[in-house]
């Protein structure tokens, strides 16, 4: 089918982790107040050094609130402010609920994030009328039965619908088709484009690119050379062409990634493997559950003065086994740290992934990979069934650090939580 006949929408939820727990406080908890409706924002913790301003209200933003700065800059902007924890398992829950929705909606849905989708409404004409029609319909029915608002952009490509979905919000539909690209679209600054980063946007800027439309009109020839094949894709996109199609296949993650902020500085070498035992454990299990395995392990550490160092390591063999990355990670740190300058984050990720078909055995290997395959799978299977403190490794005994730390929620990774249902007395 040609494009100009297709009908995509994106949909996204409106500062999901806020609009998530404001619904979840009223329906479920039975608060009056609307967090949605003051000046209000989720954060992390400042006591263990997450203080920072994940999602904020309408309110909160005309404060010139920002996504991303720290809490004390928000407070001093908004001395009111009202903050709220972050509860990944809730945000979790509800994206499962908002996606189900959609797939009941819409023939195909692809997931994008936890709170965005695009579905390819391309005949559904018949069923919910117009495009915009059609969208304000699926606007309302998740509102009502979910609790939230959402975004919605249509167009006829998966870029545009996107971009539309971005103009004013919340609760809104928006077209962007190809005829109204040169108003809608080219005088936004080309940091708004999608892919354009920042540092993308500080290299255009220093071209004499500031907007959209001079970006669609520069050649492409120059932004190849400058910025490589992102040039070529972003120029595409200015001028509104991305030919990839709506899919509801699920991809394989091409990485994984993994890290603790710690309450405390870290300044010695013993706790700070002990951390990274405790990341590899929650990313081994994470890519034995997706039946895959790496061959590169990557650390990064930052320091006090917020000075951060990486370095990766391949491995001689692709493997899934949590003691191998560890000792792999372990590697690093010894080379990148001097074992008491001190440390406030530490991370670990895994990439050049690949499905697990079998690891090849070597008749003059000396390592233990089956052992530790047959160990990992009965611990695997063991948190799985009773929660992932049921079984634990010595060291984390009498250890501040959990056995399981950084990345996903422990309701995420175990899946043993029902979060809907109201907390008991």
């Amino acid at each position: 089918m040609n494009e100009s006949n297709k009908i995509i929408f994106h949909i996204d939820v409106n500062s999901a982790f806020l609009s998530w727990t404001a619904a979840y406080r009223l329906k479920v908890l039975g608060e009056e107040t609307d967090l949605r409706n003051i000046p209000s924002a989720i954060c992390g913790s400042t006591e263990t050094r997450h203080g920072i301003i994940l999602a904020k209200s309408g309110p909160a933003k005309a404060y010139g609130i920002k996504t991303g700065e720290p809490l004390y800059l928000a407070k001093r902007k908004c001395p009111q402010l009202v903050t709220a924890p972050p509860d990944y398992a809730l945000y979790t829950d509800a994206s499962r609920k908002f996606i189900e929705l959609l797939k009941e909606l819409a023939p195909v849905v692809e997931q994008y994030s936890i709170d965005e989708a695009w579905a390819d409404m391309t005949g559904t004409e018949k069923l919910y009328g117009p495009p915009v029609l059609a969208a304000e319909k699926i606007k309302d029915r998740i509102r009502e039965q979910l609790g939230f608002t959402v975004n919605i952009g249509i167009s006829c490509n998966k870029l545009l619908a996107k971009m539309a979905s971005e103009f004013e919000k919340p609760d809104k539909v928006h077209t962007l088709f190809p005829d109204e690209i040169a108003v809608k679209l080219w005088p936004l600054p080309v940091g708004e484009l999608f892919m354009v980063g920042r540092a993308s946007c500080r290299k255009l800027q220093s071209m004499g690119i500031t907007t959209i439309g001079q970006l669609a009109a520069a050649d492409p020839r120059q932004l190849k050379l400058h910025l490589h094949k992102q040039g070529e894709m972003i120029w595409n996109f200015a001028n509104g062409r991305w030919d990839q199609q709506v899919s509801d296949e699920v991809s394989l993650n091409k990485g994984y990634g993994n890290s603790l902020t710690t309450s405390r500085n870290v300044c010695d070498t013993d706790k700070a493997k002990t951390i990274i035992l405790s990341l590899c454990e929650t990313l081994a299990m994470r890519i034995r559950r997706d039946n895959q395995l790496c061959s590169c392990v990557s650390l990064h550490i930052r320091k006090d003065d917020f000075s951060s160092i990486s370095q990766q390591k391949q491995l001689s063999r692709p493997t899934d086994a949590t003691m191998e990355i560890y000792h792999a990670a372990c590697r690093i740190l010894d080379l990148l740290w001097d074992g008491h300058t001190p440390l406030r984050q530490i991370g670990v990720y895994l990439s050049k992934v690949e499905q697990n078909c079998g690891r090849q055995i070597s008749l003059f290997s000396t390592d233990n990979y089956e052992q530790l395959a047959k160990t990992d799978k009965a611990i695997d299977s063991i948190r799985a069934r009773f929660g992932e403190e049921a079984i634990m490794r010595a060291c984390f005994l009498r250890a501040e650090v959990s056995p399981m730390s950084g990345g996903l929620s422990k309701q995420r990774r175990t899946g043993i939580t029902k979060i809907t249902d109201p907390p008991s007395d």
